[in-house]
């Protein structure tokens, strides 16, 4: 696959945290479809070593760490494996999550806290400490994985909601505050996708037909499609653009009232 030469990764480093399941996966694959070396991590080994391998088939370096988001130890052992190996981390992806639907009047702190755990707190550890890096090296890009659900209210899915405001907050303050040291900083809101995390949940019938008619196009997104936003934002096409949220959602966000209401 060819790439206009802005768009290219070739000799950059990447580091995903949840790469390989979802839209991490894809980002990791696309990443490495671009040009970039790849780490692509997630809790599993298995599925750590499946992706690295995925990435050697397409010609590109790949290590395999796995790692639990929520352990800063755990990003501290990545970060200290991949400068030893590599040198350098050039791009930073912030995938990991997991979500839980429930009423909110029925919510228990221990889901609360695991949500927050994983999506806002993991997110911001993994900022912190790779962009410490970043700054030594004077160049990042950063790309959090937020959600439309950031602008939206989410059905018995505050938590969720909540924790990716949040991540669009941090997204935003770190790029304002890091522009300086060359770091941009970003976010992907993506519209509804299948994925592992949410496949029971997208399709109860009552909450896949309200999607559906809340999205211009009237389907859900294909994991491929969120490959190109994320080259984009790692790339050196992307050199003024920080503190941006990226919408990859059918036209969620900008329906207002529809054909037919």
């Amino acid at each position: 696959m060819s790439y206009y030469r802005g768009l290219s990764l070739e000799a950059k480093r990447a580091l995903v945290f949840g790469g390989t399941s979802g839209l991490g996966k894809s980002i990791s694959i696309g990443f490495a479809e671009a040009g970039a070396d790849v780490v692509p991590v997630s809790r599993r080994a298995e599925e750590v070593r499946k992706t690295a391998e995925e990435i050697r088939k397409l010609g590109k370096n790949a290590l395999e760490l796995n790692a639990d988001i929520t352990q800063r130890a755990d990003i501290q052992r990545v970060i200290e494996r991949i400068m030893a190996e590599w040198g350098r981390i050039d791009i930073l992806v912030n995938s990991a999550g997991t979500a839980k639907r429930v009423p909110s009047l029925e919510l228990e702190d221990e889901d609360w806290d695991r949500i927050m755990d994983i999506n806002l707190h993991g997110t911001w550890s993994a900022c912190q400490m790779v962009g410490g890096v970043m700054k030594d090296q004077r160049y990042g890009r950063i790309i959090n994985i937020v959600s439309i659900v950031a602008f939206l209210s989410a059905h018995e899915a505050t938590a969720y909601a909540a924790s990716k405001g949040a991540v669009a907050q941090i997204t935003r303050c770190l790029a304002a505050e890091w522009a300086k040291y060359n770091i941009t900083v970003n976010a992907i809101a993506p519209g509804v996708f299948e994925t592992p995390l949410n496949v029971n949940i997208v399709n109860e019938p009552g909450r896949k037909a309200s999607i559906m008619a809340h999205t211009p196009m009237r389907r859900f997104g294909n994991l491929e499609e969120i490959k190109g936003a994320a080259i984009f934002l790692a790339s050196d096409s992307a050199s003024y653009v920080t503190g941006a949220m990226i919408p990859v959602d059918g036209g969620f966000l900008a329906q207002g009232i529809g054909e037919g209401a």
